[in-house]
């Protein structure tokens, strides 16, 4: 998977540039040196991927447009969370959280559609945690401040987050899960599959029915 820094000048046009960058809510100035390398999409921009929301289960080995979780059997193992600095908690493992459902969201502080998702996330943090949900936030950074764990440790706790989140500064973790956007949101079922993908913003209510029916089994 192409890393989103790494994305050419040519993926966007100068119009792409200035619109993309009406999309992302940012802590500091943007120039326009950085608009071609806003990698919400993976050089493919925030109309393409984010904006269209596209929610997606794990069937075999792809991943298909469908509002319904995937069955138990057809469920693939959530690749293990590479070493990082962790918020809010100890190291964790996706091993010693079996028995619990797993909710990892790919996020970075200065995106905008990536805060979009916080009272959502938060709320079920809230709701559903001591009923066997454990939300993880990997904060896989796209501009060099967000690379600064002070400041990230300032927004975690500027933005009311009380899970555990962390950080992701070599894209080990996007690599392994094949990510091409932010936000990404994966839900794991108690044995450690991958039950649920969705990109972007959005369906909140259908991604809560699923920690439900994965809480439920």
């Amino acid at each position: 998977m192409s890393n989103p820094k790494q994305v050419s000048d040519n993926v966007f046009n100068s119009k792409s540039k200035h619109e993309s960058a009406k999309y992302y809510f940012r802590l500091a100035t943007i120039d326009c040196s950085n608009c071609d390398r806003v990698g919400y999409a993976t050089g493919r921009g925030p109309l393409a991927v984010i904006s269209g929301g596209v929610s997606q289960i794990t069937s075999g080995g792809q991943m298909i447009p469908s509002r319904s979780v995937t069955e138990e059997t057809k469920g693939l193992p959530a690749p293990e969370i590479s070493s990082g600095q962790w918020i809010n908690s100890e190291p964790l493992t996706l091993k010693s959280l079996h028995g619990r459902v797993v909710l990892i969201e790919f996020w970075t502080f200065a995106c905008y559609n990536c805060r979009n998702t916080l009272p959502s996330l938060k709320k079920w943090d809230a709701q559903y945690r001591d009923k066997g949900l454990t939300i993880i936030g990997v904060h896989t950074p796209e501009l060099d401040f967000e690379r600064d764990i002070d400041q990230l440790r300032r927004e975690v706790a500027g933005l009311g987050i009380n899970y555990p989140v962390v950080t992701d500064q070599d894209y080990s973790t996007w690599k392994a899960y094949g990510v091409e956007a932010w936000p990404t949101l994966f839900l794991l079922d108690k044995q450690g599959r991958v039950r649920w993908t969705h990109v972007g913003e959005g369906y909140y209510d259908e991604t809560e029915q699923v920690i439900q029916k994965l809480l439920s089994e």
